[in-house]
């Protein structure tokens, strides 16, 4: 330690600041006199300068007691301690001039100190006192500081954040971190120094890690281009460099930022494209002043569109959902962050014809947004009647009603597990799907339909289940490393949800382009490390194999289905078949057998309805047309 621990007395503080204050005011006089003053001219300026040094002593220690400072702790200097020094020391100077114009027009006819040497003394004293402080304040972090470097750090973003990011990893004492540069999309920044750490363009990164031994890359673009990112994230795992980002100022602590704070960076990041841009003039047109229903408000998409929906000038939004725990959070969660708006919450099950008839009759909602449903493919495989019931049945209870009651829109949440059904699940939404469109052809209600693949986070999906198997130690169970999956996220979903609604004309299935399918092992191996362990090592993959009803892939678009552009390039509408009205009875005929509770009859009509369905890994197979 170059610092003792203990405080320095106050008084030995007092002294060597007056010591600093006469050290500056003989400087003041060696650079008046060009450092060349001979002997009788120092004789002559002592004589003048002998009546004034003890009142100068006195009014420093008068000014400098009464501004206090001594008081701060010189080794934590801040910003309020350099204020006080800067108006003692003008306080000093004003008292001098004033003083010297007592002692020039009442006593001996000379000033205090000359000008010249007032000017001088403020700043140097200013200065040295300043100096002092801040050079003590250095020798001691550097003295407390972790000498051995752990981390070898670039930070991508030269921007503010960057540059907080920088100057906060610097301050915390105890990381043991190393900036080693910033890294930068903007190549007009290359070459700049940012508080002396050199901007490279973002494409010398991986020279950066092979020269410098970068093992940590820090992003703090606090809105960073997705595909940029992406490629950083991804260059990273390639050179086994880890990579953590800093959080949303909305959640930092107080508005302060701290090491801790510095996350590891989640899948989403590597999976995230740019979000498709809404023509909010559009949206905001058609729903505006609305009141809208949202069917499963409480699950990931309803959640999801309910908040989007709360920007808008709605008349209410009304919540229904039979989940009553995630609704009584999300209830919550809404009073927060959206006092404002109307909202009015609905615990309801759309199975039960009489509870959805009373709710369209008390609040008539003129937009429906349908996003109930059963979605997971196991278990509906093994409950075929209740994949009817509510994905069949409470669709047709609703698009009834819309159309009884007048809505103007329905817009269904459909799924890519649609098309070319394998499963109960996806060939029930496909039968929801055919009731929708037909409802359309029929009556004054627009009917859309939104389809779509997985979405990131989402209930059920599949990276919360492997990111709680790796905090589990493993294995991760993968059904087989050929399944591939489109992702997107939950804020692109409702975006399309809404664009959908907004561009409709009624009878659509709009499709989003979900860019390249992802393979399932790829992202499994992406996780770990992510996570920081090694695959074979810490953690191990197990294939499972395919469950009953999945696929290798998913597709969005059956065979004999093309499609239409639209003006927004990210979405397209499928061309589908026109159903027939004997479809629409068939569909009462498979809502009258859930009744018999027999699941191969429920899944033969299934097929009969959608000839496509073709069952894969499953005990219906033997159901299918040969």
């Amino acid at each position: 330690m170059l610092l003792p621990k203990s405080n320095t007395p106050r008084w030995v503080i007092i002294i060597i600041d007056l010591f600093i204050s006469l050290f500056a005011l003989l400087f003041a006089y060696l650079i008046r006199f060009d450092l060349k003053a001979d002997e009788e001219l120092i004789q002559k300026e002592w004589a003048i300068l002998s009546k004034s040094i003890a009142i100068y002593f006195l009014i420093k220690f008068i000014v400098f007691y009464s501004f206090k400072i001594h008081k701060g702790l010189v080794r934590h200097t801040s910003t309020e301690d350099m204020r006080r020094i800067l108006l003692a020391s003008l306080t000093c100077s004003t008292i001098f001039v004033v003083l010297g114009i007592i002692r020039l027009n009442f006593l001996d006819g000379y000033f205090m100190f000359p000008t010249s040497i007032l000017l001088i003394e403020f700043l140097a004293s200013t200065v040295l006192l300043l100096g002092s402080r801040f050079a003590i304040k250095l020798i001691y972090l550097e003295s407390i500081k972790v000498k051995e470097i752990k981390d070898r750090v670039i930070i991508y973003g030269a921007g503010i954040s960057g540059l907080i990011t920088k100057r906060t990893i610097e301050k915390d004492i105890n990381n043991g971190q190393k900036i080693i540069g910033f890294i930068d999309d903007n190549t007009k920044l290359a070459g700049n120094r940012l508080e002396g750490v050199t901007i490279y363009p973002t494409n010398q990164l991986e020279k950066l890690i092979r020269e410098e031994g970068v093992n940590l890359v820090i992003i703090a673009i606090q809105a960073p281009d997705k595909e940029n990112r992406k490629r950083v994230v991804e260059k990273c795992l390639e050179l086994n460099v880890e990579v953590k980002k800093v959080p949303s100022t909305k959640s930092w602590i107080n508005g302060e930022f701290s090491t801790k704070q510095i996350a590891k960076i989640k899948i989403d990041d590597l999976l995230g494209r740019k979000s498709i841009s809404l023509e909010d003039g559009k949206v905001e047109q058609e729903l505006n002043g609305g009141t809208i229903l949202v069917t499963g408000a409480a699950g990931s998409i309803g959640s999801g569109l309910v908040r989007q929906l709360a920007g808008y000038k709605l008349k209410k939004i009304i919540l229904l959902d039979q989940a009553e725990s995630p609704m009584y959070d999300l209830h919550n969660e809404l009073k927060d962050d959206f006092p404002n708006v109307n909202f009015e919450v609905i615990i309801g099950d759309i199975r039960s014809a009489d509870r959805m008839r009373r709710l369209f009759d008390v609040l008539r909602p003129n937009y429906v947004f349908h996003a109930a449903a059963y979605k997971h493919v196991p278990l509906m495989e093994d409950n075929p009647s209740e994949a009817v019931l509510t994905n069949v049945l409470g669709t047709r209870n609703l698009v009834d009603l819309a159309n009884e009651f007048g809505v103007d829109k329905f817009v269904m949440i459909s799924t890519d597990k649609a098309v070319n059904p394998t499963n109960v699940m996806g060939a029930s939404k496909r039968i929801a799907e055919i009731y929708v469109q037909r409802a359309n052809m029929e009556n004054k209600t627009k009917f859309i339909t939104t389809r779509f693949g997985n979405v990131l986070g989402s209930n059920g999906s599949v990276i919360p289940l492997f990111q709680r198997q790796i905090d589990q130690g493993g294995p991760i169970t993968v059904t087989d490393e050929r399944v591939t999956r489109f992702f997107m996220t939950i804020p692109e979903a409702c975006q399309l949800v809404l664009e959908a609604g907004a561009m409709g004309k009624g009878g659509e299935i709009f499709v989003f382009d979900m860019g390249e399918s992802v393979k399932i092992i790829d992202l499994a191996k992406k996780m770990i490390q992510l996570s920081g362990l090694e695959l074979g090592k810490d953690i191990q993959i197990q294939f499972t194999g395919l469950r009953p009803g999945e696929k290798l892939y998913e597709e969005l678009l059956a065979k004999d289905e093309d499609t239409l552009p639209t003006h927004h390039p990210q979405i397209l509408i499928a061309k589908t078949r026109e159903e027939d009205v004997s479809q629409i009875e068939r569909v009462q005929e498979l809502v009258n057998l859930f009744c018999s509770q027999d699941n191969e009859a429920i899944v033969k009509k299934m097929k009969d309805i959608v000839p496509e369905f073709i069952s894969n890994n499953s005990h219906y197979e033997k159901l299918d047309k040969r």
